[in-house]
């Protein structure tokens, strides 16, 4: 186990909570309306799955280019790196694959641009950003396809899966690692890290409800997740354990960085991958930071401790891929960096 102390969170940090307090009321009522709700068709996401259009002004770090391109007929993706050309990019020899949040509903190419770019540069790797599909237009198992496609479009370019680092925030971070264990029944290399922020791991309640974190969350609702599922993915009534990533097969996975805050509801969801981790003997670190709120690296240009971790973060997949170390190690890592203190096994 080792202790990544960093101190306690910062006074703008300590803020987010009340900043954020009309996002949780609104998700709140979302979530308790859906939770009641007669209606449970698929097609009640329609909604927000437009909302990455109003995105699309915000702009990517200075300096960054942007270069569409077609990774699948079924799904768009684009290129964020320094350069304005693909022969540059693969030049660089190495890529980051990230795999945006939004709860399986929102967000994409345009939300998360920022965030994918600024993680790029850090590392000094390009970033192929994807918007893979979401509901009410694709099941899970869809979603999971498309991510794998796109690992496999960077493996068709050219890029060693030694050199591939797969990241994601919120059920991006869950994504990772099923788009990593789907690779591998599927007979493909596997990729030579997995970055995983705030990520969730099961789409069943039961332990988010009995976490101590019930209720703490900034602005994420306990049930949020459950809805989502219940409304958009069960068949005949239930939810199949393997569209879950905690019930995967974890044996064959790179080594794992996942970053969560101390007061998230996804803490429930990020333990436990990093304890699946660890019994599997796949080399992971749990970063815990005090009083982050969810997915808060996207903050980067606001909060401190946000830009702490994306150089965290950099350090990682520059370690994976720019020093080649070889998928799969062996040990496991699970450290703290909330108050210094170390995560109880």
């Amino acid at each position: 186990m080792r202790i990544e102390p960093t101190g306690t969170a910062s006074l703008a940090t300590r803020l987010a909570p009340t900043a954020l307090t009309p996002l949780r009321w609104t998700l709140t009522a979302l979530t308790v309306a859906g939770k009641f709700s007669p209606i449970t068709t698929r097609r009640i996401f329609a909604v927000t799955s437009c909302a990455d259009g109003y995105a699309a002004p915000f702009a990517p770090p200075r300096g960054t280019e942007r270069i569409p391109v077609t990774v699948d007929e079924r799904f768009r993706g684009e290129w964020l790196w320094r350069d304005h050309s693909l022969e540059k990019i693969r030049e660089a020899g190495s890529a980051i694959l990230y795999i945006h949040g939004g709860a399986f509903i929102t967000c994409g190419l345009n939300t998360h641009r920022r965030l994918a770019a600024k993680i790029g540069r850090s590392a000094n790797m390009p970033v192929l950003n994807i918007a893979y599909r979401q509901l009410p237009h694709a099941h899970i198992t869809d979603t999971v396809d498309d991510c794998v496609s796109a690992y496999r479009y960077l493996l068709d370019e050219g890029f060693p899966a030694h050199r591939i680092i797969l990241a994601g925030d919120s059920v991006g971070g869950g994504l990772t690692f099923l788009t990593a264990m789907r690779a591998y029944r599927h007979g493909l290399p596997m990729p030579a890290g997995i970055v995983a922020l705030s990520p969730f791991g099961d789409l069943e309640n039961t332990h988010r409800r009995t976490h101590p974190n019930a209720g703490r969350d900034a602005y994420i609702p306990t049930e949020a997740l459950g809805v989502i599922a219940r409304w958009g993915f069960r068949r005949d009534n239930t939810l199949d354990p393997s569209w879950s990533p905690i019930n995967g097969d974890f044996t064959n996975l790179p080594p794992v960085l996942i970053q969560v805050g101390s007061t998230e509801i996804l803490l429930s969801d990020a333990e436990r991958l990093a304890q699946r981790c660890a019994e599997a003997k796949v080399r992971c670190t749990l970063q815990i930071w005090d009083r982050a709120p969810h997915a808060f690296q996207a903050a980067w240009d606001l909060l401190p401790e946000a830009r702490t971790a994306i150089n965290s973060i950099a350090t990682f997949a520059s370690r994976q891929a720019h020093d080649n170390v070889a998928s799969g190690s062996t040990g496991s890592t699970v450290g703290s960096v909330c108050d210094g203190q170390p995560l109880a096994s």
